[in-house]
């Protein structure tokens, strides 16, 4: 299995681990610290030796960062993890925060006593972050206080070791273009800039950049890496040489001067002492890297990590790759479906149905020659009013049987090498109350509305978001996180900077893969989400139209649980998307399934509906 079901949350350890942290703030000169989710490298996924925050409160969820004072420990996290969160932390130690509303940076301004000196791990936070920290603390005369070293480490006994997972090399076929190229590129912008160089600190890009992939952190294939690349075109890659084979040291070679990661600072002070001028994202780059060029004397130049966007907006061969993978994966994902339709209520466990889809996905990618690699994510397999909590993470402590008259909620996904694939179907199980079916109808209304959608170049993912809420809305009802994220090619299932939600202001360009996800959830009882990946692309032309549009292209085919659909509440135009749906699933799918009861179960579950 590519996921563990055991219970990792400790909260019994909660309140003297808090007591020992606070114990070292005399000798530190401070009254706070700040522990986020973040590792060194900044990623949403983050290797067992990074795990600090959930060692110290016992919460597991991804995004999260707790604030322990000499008396207040706050764990600041977003809707999604809100009921987590209430269910994982010793709740006599720990409060809930807003990490959107009012995160740490906020919580300081209104709550702070004067003269507040807070620390930090200048590795686990960002430049944007130290400067809305200090100017948090600036208005109570406090400060904040750059630590030499994090003061959870030596309190952590047992800590597990760095990862020294191998790398391997992407081929050219479902890349698209070459390292070379992509180097070079890179070398012309920094040249542009009239920099001296660029530090690349997120390992997605350094994975795209290079054509590597890894496995030093669950379910993301990007090896932790940093990288400099040059005016002139030359490149340094910060990498571990025991992660890298003979093969893989003789491609590199061509490509950059392979380096130990400590060496990352000699080489940024060896640029700035020479009043070198080096491009650095403040968002995802450390504080402790661009600190150790302005005291070297360099300057830093704030820049966008010139690797995002064209990572973000796919190229031919990456989205052609996708678009295979996620017809393999719609296979595997009917093959499941079908044995899952088929047991009796009651007689399936959430961890059973994971287990059973991770097996199905096995099989289905040997047989096609195209192997699982990973799942993108740890399967959220959530029954009943398990499927109410958005991120559940079914545990041997939480696991409870798919019921007669509940929903069964499944998001996962797949890492294959031409591409990471992120679907979620809610089931029925049995006869569902009309009530629940009601919903499932105003969630699909939502996903059809993105998925139809057609807006002027220029659109913002916040400009598309309420497309998704609306029918919502119009029943009194919303969700409590983004409508859609990005996705990275045989990368991280979320990724920047495209998104689909209130607060996002990046442009949706053409080639941008997202999900499309519209929930609907009540807490104790159950959990609604339908998930597609859409693309991005040029629409057609309309006759009389005068402005450039831009559109959606579906990459996941599966079948939509028509038995929670309640037909009079869509439109003339959303039946007929969903009949044209569900025609395209069973045309492209029929000719991967060979069993005789899985043929004549994708054909019940695609025929067309009529009111």
């Amino acid at each position: 299995m590519f996921q563990s079901f055991d219970n990792k949350s400790t909260p019994q350890f909660g309140k003297a681990r808090v007591e020992a942290l606070r114990a070292t703030f005399d000798a530190l000169g401070i009254d706070g610290f700040l522990v986020p989710r973040a590792d060194e490298y900044q990623g949403e996924y983050v290797p067992e030796c990074a795990e600090r925050l959930s060692w110290l409160t016992g919460f597991t969820g991804s995004a999260g960062i707790v604030l322990v004072t000499r008396t207040q420990a706050i764990v600041f996290v977003d809707g999604r993890y809100t009921t987590q969160l209430a269910s994982q932390v010793d709740q006599s130690v720990f409060t809930g925060g807003d990490l959107v509303g009012a995160p740490p940076a906020k919580w300081l301004s209104d709550n702070a006593p004067e003269g507040f000196r807070l620390g930090i791990d200048p590795w686990l936070h960002t430049g944007a972050e130290l400067k809305r920290l200090e100017k948090a603390l600036a208005e109570k005369s406090g400060s904040v206080v750059l630590l030499e070293s994090n003061p959870l480490d030596p309190l952590w006994q047992n800590r597990p070791q760095e990862p020294m997972e191998p790398v391997s090399i992407q081929p050219d076929h479902v890349t698209g273009t070459p390292a070379q190229l992509k180097i070079a590129t890179i070398g012309e912008i920094v040249a542009a800039r009239q920099a001296n160089a660029v530090l690349i600190t997120d390992p997605s890009s350094i994975a795209w950049i290079f054509n590597i992939r890894g496995n030093d952190v669950p379910h993301t294939p990007h090896p932790l890496a940093r990288a400099i690349i040059y005016a002139d075109g030359k490149a340094d890659l910060f990498l571990d040489e025991r992660k890298t084979g003979d093969e893989v040291k003789a491609y590199l070679s061509q490509l950059a001067t392979q380096l130990p990661p400590e060496d990352i600072e000699a080489r940024l002070h060896a640029i700035a002492s020479a009043a070198g001028r080096v491009l650095a994202d403040v968002d995802v780059t450390p504080v402790a890297l661009t600190l150790s060029i302005v005291e070297a004397g360099g300057e830093v130049i704030e820049a966008a990590d010139p690797v995002k966007l064209p990572r973000a907006c796919k190229n031919k061969a990456e989205l052609d790759g996708s678009a295979a993978a996620h017809v393999q994966d719609g296979a595997a994902m009917v093959e499941y479906l079908a044995w899952l339709d088929a047991q009796a209520p009651g007689s399936v466990t959430e961890i059973a149905a994971v287990k059973a889809l991770e097996a199905t996905r096995a099989r289905v990618g040997q047989a096609m020659q195209n192997p699982l690699r990973d799942i993108s994510f740890d399967t959220i397999s959530g029954a009943g009013p398990n499927a109410a909590i958005i991120h559940y993470r079914v545990t041997t402590d939480s696991d409870r049987t798919l019921g007669d008259g509940e929903m069964f909620l499944v998001d996962s996904g797949a890492q294959y090498v031409n591409g990471t694939t992120d679907i979620t179907r809610t089931v029925a199980i049995g006869n569902v109350p009309e009530k629940q079916k009601r919903f499932f109808t105003l969630v699909l209304k939502g996903v059809i509305a993105i998925s139809a959608a057609r807006f002027p170049k220029g659109t913002r993912g916040c400009d598309l978001d309420p497309l998704a809420r609306i029918a919502l809305w119009k029943a009194g009802a919303d969700y409590g996180h983004g409508t859609g994220h990005g996705v990275g090619s045989y990368l991280s299932v979320h990724e920047g900077p495209q998104r689909i939600s209130r607060v996002s202001q990046q442009e949706i360009l053409p080639g941008m893969i997202l999900s499309n996800e519209p929930g609907y959830y009540r807490p104790g009882e159950f959990g609604i989400r339908i998930e597609n990946l859409i693309y991005v692309r040029e629409a057609e032309a309309i006759d009389g139209g005068d402005q450039p549009m831009l559109s959606f292209e579906t990459l996941t085919w599966c079948p939509i649980d028509w038995r929670l659909i309640v037909v009079s509440l869509l439109t003339d135009e959303e039946l007929q998307w969903l009949n044209a749906y569900h025609a395209t699933v069973r045309e492209k799918l029929m000719p991967l399934i060979s069993d005789a009861d899985v043929q004549r179960w994708l054909t019940a579950a695609t025929e067309s509906l009529t009111r």
